[in-house]
């Protein structure tokens, strides 16, 4: 019916290949993260990068089961810790010589306060301190690979957040529904400062090899729509809800569409610092646009990650 037709969205359309190209995808073991997973196996290889190594496993055999292609693969990563991020990414660079999308698609919601392994509230600290990091130790490697992209999955629950920076950990005052807003605004902020960024770096460093990099590195972000996934288990209320009114959600395929399309999509080939909902461009909050705090979240982010990101 239109009505399931309008809930479902936008699909992307696109039918490029990524032969011989290498997509990392953060938490890829279930909703539109194995979905993504499901739709980039059919075009190239494809890194599960997730902390439950079971699960994944689980879910990487389906894929390659379902397309037939070998080259999904399960790497351990625990966002929640920086040791596991590092350790990681230094096994990734030591094992693939290149990187082309790098979907950073993992996250946690309305969880009970709690901190990492680091200390870092866990909304904070997963949605996007561990993004952030993992992003920086990848970095030059995608660099070396251009044209890549990095693809940061945010949420329309960005309008509600704010950054507060004088209780960035949530230790004064706590509300997990505000918290998973304020980290899903940092990926939109993050995404916007990265994008300009990349640009200006390759602007100020002159030749024509630089200004091809700019348009060759890109970030955008995404809202993937409301989906029906496990991302609200650690809420009965919610849980409730998402049953009730399942109808009204996308399904984890519906919801993996935007994502797919940002990794692949041609006509976004020199597209960057963007933020896209159903496969097309989307409002962004004002907070979501003060570039201001966004550079001021940048080099607290490095502060507390202790790392020089210049």
């Amino acid at each position: 019916p239109s009505c399931r037709r309008y809930v479902a969205g936008g699909r992307c359309k696109s039918t490029a290949r990524l032969e011989g190209k290498v997509v990392i995808i953060t938490g890829a073991n279930t909703g539109i993260g194995k979905e993504t997973a499901r739709d980039l196996a059919q075009r190239g290889k494809v890194i599960i990068a997730c902390r439950d190594i079971v699960k994944a496993e689980a879910a990487a055999s389906e894929i390659r089961t379902e397309t037939g292609n070998q080259q999904v693969i399960v790497k351990k990563l625990d966002l929640a810790d920086t040791k596991s991020i590092r350790e990681f990414a230094e096994k990734f660079l030591a094992e693939e010589k290149e990187l082309h999308i790098l979907i950073n698609n993992a996250g946690v919601m309305l969880c009970p306060y709690s901190k990492t392994a680091d200390g870092f509230e866990m909304h904070l600290g997963v949605n996007h301190l561990g993004h952030f990091l993992l992003t920086f130790l990848l970095l030059e490697r995608l660099k070396q690979s251009a044209p890549a992209r990095i693809v940061n999955v945010s949420s329309l629950a960005h309008h509600g957040g704010r950054i507060r920076f004088h209780d960035l950990q949530g230790e004064k005052c706590y509300n997990r529904g505000l918290a998973y807003c304020h980290s899903k605004l940092a990926n939109v902020l993050f995404t916007r400062e990265l994008a300009r960024r990349l640009q200006g770096k390759f602007q100020r460093q002159a030749g024509h090899l630089s200004a091809w990099l700019s348009e060759h590195l890109t970030a955008n972000a995404l809202h993937p729509g409301s989906v029906y996934s496990e991302l609200v288990r650690h809420s009965f209320v919610m849980t409730w809800l998402w049953k009730i009114f399942s109808f009204f959600l996308k399904t984890p395929c519906e919801g993996a569409q935007t994502s797919i399309y940002c990794a692949v999509a041609e006509e976004l080939d020199s597209v960057t610092g963007q933020y896209f909902s159903d496969c097309q461009p989307a409002y962004v909050s004002p907070r979501g646009r003060d570039d201001e705090v966004a550079k001021k979240l940048w080099s607290v982010s490095c502060e507390l990650l202790g790392i020089q990101w210049d």
